[in-house]
């Protein structure tokens, strides 16, 4: 069979890389002045079991798979990347304790400091960090990270394939985040847990001495122990409307963050998702997270942050980051531009198209278990566990989804009464889609290829995916031979009509029906799927924004009137 052709598709984004791609810095949260970015070139090469493939460099933090990283190769599941970093300490740096960050490697990480193995990291997802002080050297040090990246579908993998097409994207490999270096005092803040409500926040502080000082709004509040309530004056609500953020500082003896939060609370009233007591309708996009430049990231921050405006303007309040998680940058934008996030944790384990597409599509939506050994059981909570603490202070994350149409799926019941506790402030949607567990908080269904209809519930109901419509803009798609989507059309007008007569007829008679979100696949097309609202390379928006707008506005109003 002739292999179709695909073309590589350049966003605006790569001409603004610089020398030190993604140097802004990568936890907003919990931020200190010492801070070292290590991204950009670095010595660079590929083993397998016989021979050296290839030797050269690096531009960090993008996948080897990409272009923009300048190596461009698929990568073997018996190749080993050997990443090397020379590096300085700048004068006046070093304080008790050097700690480096690595923001995400796929699958495996060995790192090395001068030689020395200093630890391990296995996942792909979660940041990891090394207290590297006992063996730098005065002078010039040298990192090493040497990863692999079998495709252990024990461990948590997403959409990644060896075999990419449809619905199933390019395998990366590697370090895709950023790589960086802070020096800390002995006894510093390792991790704060902000917990808000409407008057003010709970907050909890990991590591530091006993007597500690946080700053707000001008004013220092002294405390002892580890945790504090600070009560707000006249507070201000988060909203997507209104992202409202406050900033404060966080002093514990030597050591001092900045850091933010907003107030805001999540929960469910009268079978209604609400939003700081009230009931909202969350209007959303599916998000993928992948772009035309550097596959897992886009070539600069600004890929996001235009991603989040760009489905504001076109009157969306929320995305659903499809089995993926994101560097923090992202969520920070989330919180300060007003966007709900969704969040997905990430499948691994067997997939069947045929049991956990094709069937449930049609009609077979009862009765599915993976059969997840202990190891891919293991990893699957301790990811999910590490997503819930990675993203517990942003407010813009408001639900968290287990599973998604049976992927990996196992113990349904089970796996929500294990991860729910963990954070009793947000909603969990324990099967998105099909295979139904008896525990969860909301009714999730997807509906493609038939009219939307919703049969009753006691729970909330959430359309968590529909649509799909394909509408292939050839200048700007990445397969020339292919094309994927739910239903296609051949010119914009066809497509954006459509698609407008989908929400104002089928989503609006849902919400009378008692639908109180819904997620629209998807924000932007991903190599052979052509139905996003965007281009893959996010040169073209599909869709009229004012036009859209005018529908969300359509939909709100539908909701409100249905509330009476």
């Amino acid at each position: 069979m002739k292999k179709p052709r695909t073309v590589r598709l350049e966003t605006e984004y790569e001409k603004n890389i610089g020398e030190i791609p993604f140097c802004e810095y990568p936890r907003p949260q919990l931020k200190r002045d010492s801070y070292l970015c290590l991204n950009g070139k670095w010595d660079f090469c590929i083993n397998n079991n016989r021979e050296t493939v290839f030797k050269g460099s690096i531009t960090v933090p993008f996948v080897p798979e990409s272009e923009i990283s300048g190596v461009n190769r698929e990568i073997g599941k018996d190749d080993f990347l050997i990443y090397d970093k020379r590096f300085s300490l700048p004068i006046g740096f070093l304080r008790d304790r050097v700690i480096l960050h690595i923001g995400a490697c796929d699958q495996t990480a060995d790192v090395f400091v001068n030689g020395k193995n200093i630890g391990m990291s296995v996942c792909g997802y979660l940041p990891s960090e090394f207290d590297i002080t006992d063996f730098l050297c005065e002078g010039e040090n040298l990192i090493r990270i040497a990863a692999n990246d079998p495709l252990d579908t024990d461990l948590p993998y997403g959409k990644q394939t060896e075999k990419r097409g449809g619905m199933w994207y390019t395998k990366i490999s590697g370090i895709w985040q950023t790589v960086w270096l802070e020096s800390v005092c002995e006894d510093y803040i390792k991790k704060i847990k902000i917990t808000p409500d409407l008057n003010g926040i709970d907050i909890e502080v990991f590591g530091g001495i006993d007597k500690k000082t946080l700053v707000f709004d001008g004013r220092e509040y002294s405390f002892s122990g580890d945790k504090y309530r600070l009560e707000v004056e006249n507070p201000i609500h988060w909203t997507p409307d209104n992202p409202h953020i406050y900033n404060f500082s966080l002093i514990s003896g030597d050591d001092r963050v900045e850091s933010y939060f907003a107030l805001r609370t999540v929960g469910i009233e009268n079978k209604k998702l609400c939003l700081n007591g009230k009931p909202i309708f969350m209007h959303g996009l599916l998000d993928q997270g992948y772009f035309s430049d550097g596959i897992f990231l886009p070539a600069t921050p600004k890929g996001y942050k235009d991603d989040i405006l760009r489905m504001k303007e076109c009157g969306f309040n929320m995305l659903r980051k499809h089995i993926k998680l994101e560097p923090d940058i992202f969520y920070y934008y989330c919180d300060i531009y007003g966007m709900l996030v969704w969040q997905d944790f990430i499948n691994n384990g067997k997939y069947s198209f045929i049991v956990d597409t094709a069937l449930p599509t049609v009609f077979l939506k009862k009765g599915i278990n993976h059969k997840a050994s202990e190891r891919a059981r293991g990893f699957f909570l301790d990811t999910a566990r590490g997503i819930i603490e990675n993203l517990y202070n942003h407010p813009s994350v408001v639900y968290y989804t287990i599973f998604n149409e049976g992927w990996g799926q196992f113990d349904a019941d089970n796996c929500y009464e294990i991860l729910k506790p963990l954070d009793k402030t947000r909603i969990f949607d324990t099967t998105s889609g099909w295979f139904k567990a008896k525990k969860t908080d909301v009714e999730s269904e997807h509906i493609y290829f038939k009219p939307i209809r919703l049969k009753k519930s006691e729970r909330p109901l959430v359309l968590s995916e529909f649509g799909g419509y394909s509408y292939k803009v050839e200048s700007h798609s990445f397969n020339l031979d292919k094309n994927y989507g739910y239903k296609s059309f051949k010119t914009q007008s066809e497509y954006e009509n459509a698609l407008v007569e989908l929400y104002e007829k089928e989503v609006v008679g849902a919400i009378e029906k008692g639908l109180c979100a819904s997620v629209y696949t998807q924000v932007s097309d991903v190599e052979d799927e052509t139905n996003g609202l965007l281009t893959y390379d996010r040169a073209v928006l599909k869709v009229d924004p004012s036009r859209m707008k005018q529908t969300a506005q359509k939909i709100f109003e539908s909701f409100e009137r249905n509330l009476q």
